[in-house]
């Protein structure tokens, strides 16, 4: 049964990726890819909350949710595609921010869930 927990998590976290992605991009003039760029953090802040939750809640938000929600193909792939069209500042800014933001999400996420 453990499996219909993920899938339930990522029926949510899939369309919820997609529509986040297409409407943070939308609201920047940038080539830099802010929706991936959030949709990662988000779910990195939800996985660190579910630190110590119960095993059914990892499943449900973690593996489901958060696997479907979160993108790293779709980062490196946009990080790929930003260094092949020129834009290596861009490119070098999106892995070292996104990786210190993935991280102090999931740091203060843990943190406000031992609060």
């Amino acid at each position: 049964m453990n499996w219909l927990l993920v899938v339930c998590g990522a029926m949510v976290g899939a369309p919820l990726r997609y529509l986040t992605d297409r409407e943070v991009q939308s609201r920047h003039d940038s080539v830099f890819p802010w929706g991936t760029f959030t949709v990662n953090v988000a779910g990195c802040l939800v996985l660190g909350l579910l630190t110590g939750a119960a095993a059914h809640l990892h499943l449900l938000l973690g593996t489901g949710l958060c696997g479907a929600l979160t993108t790293y193909s779709t980062f490196s792939y946009e990080t790929l595609r930003l260094a092949e069209t020129g834009a290596r500042l861009q490119a070098t800014l999106n892995v070292a921010v996104s990786v210190a933001a993935g991280l102090a999400a999931a740091f203060a996420g843990a943190a406000l869930a031992r609060m």
